[in-house]
């Protein structure tokens, strides 16, 4: 059993509140936020931000089976390539790192289908019937 995150697999992210209700704030943090993944390193070996996922949660896993071949396939390139970046301590030439609009989550929709379906599968799966009585 995997401890329980605050926010899902995906974390907490107060990204899409301050996008909608201040605007300049936000504004003001994205080059904060691009620096950081930046420092990270994470795009400099060939990754994406869904590719560092965990995939021990049940839910990432059944949002791995709902990608389609081809992104299944780039998932996985990506991984073997970035494992043998770092074998060889190097980072890729600069011409392959994955920029911040190709940083896009591939993921992480289908991660929040899974949530979500698993919030309804309990719901109802919690539902009392109950036998309505006659009027005689």
């Amino acid at each position: 059993m995997v401890a329980k995150v605050p926010g899902g697999p995906l974390g907490i992210s107060f990204a899409p509140w301050l996008k909608a209700n201040m605007p300049g704030l936000y504004g003001r943090l994205k080059p904060v936020a691009n620096w950081y993944c930046h420092i990270a390193g994470w795009r400099q070996m060939g990754l994406k931000y869904d590719d560092l996922l965990l995939e021990e949660r049940e839910d990432v896993q059944k949002a791995l089976t709902r990608l389609t071949p081809r992104e299944s396939y780039d998932r996985v390139y990506r991984m073997r390539r970035a494992h043998q970046q770092a074998i060889l301590h190097k980072e890729l030439p600069k011409n392959e790192w994955i920029t911040p609009e190709e940083d896009r989550r591939y993921l992480s929709p289908h991660i929040q289908s899974v949530v979500r379906e698993n919030k309804e599968r309990a719901e109802w799966d919690s539902v009392k019937v109950e036998k309505l009585k006659s009027k005689k």
